[in-house]
């Protein structure tokens, strides 16, 4: 990770984001158009680990609208051959030392029971930072997905030190 750049997103990313989330099962992927809004419209709490030209991963986030005090993690992508080397949690923490982030004491995501990578990177988190984390169900399979994706709960993690 020492040869990796932790920088805010820009447009020329939203196409090799979009690459990047089709190599990393299980997460939904989206149009080019919206992984195109990732890089700009919320790149103060996004981050793009850039790896000479490319891109080794990917957190997208933003502060909720109703809870300023709250960021929001969209999606966590890392490419498959910089996995296990701790990048997602210091792109965590990067997104988390900005100053768009001054007014954040909590984190939320969601995430499926099955996805134990994600579960593991946010249990890490809130241990580091000596935060509670909490689970909840949030959008149900049947109800929101029409069954045609596993369930998704809340995680909240805060107050962050």
């Amino acid at each position: 990770t020492d040869a990796i750049l932790l920088r805010e997103p820009v447009a020329a990313d939203g196409h090799a984001l979009h690459d990047l989330i089709s190599n990393c099962p299980p997460l939904d992927g989206n149009s080019v158009y919206c992984n195109l809004l990732q890089c700009t419209h919320f790149a103060e709490t996004s981050v793009a680990a850039d790896a000479q030209g490319k891109l080794a991963g990917f957190i997208s986030g933003y502060i909720l609208p109703s809870k300023k005090d709250t960021l929001f993690i969209w999606q966590v992508a890392i490419n498959p051959a910089f996995r296990g080397q701790g990048l997602a949690t210091l792109m965590l923490n990067e997104i988390l030392a900005r100053p768009a982030c001054a007014q954040v004491s909590y984190l939320e995501t969601t995430v499926t029971e099955s996805n134990r990578a994600s579960w593991s990177l946010f249990e890490g988190l809130a241990r580091k930072r000596q935060a509670e984390l909490s689970s909840t169900l949030h959008f149900e399979k049947t109800a929101h997905f029409n069954g045609e994706h596993e369930s998704e709960r809340l995680v909240r993690i805060g107050p962050l030190a």
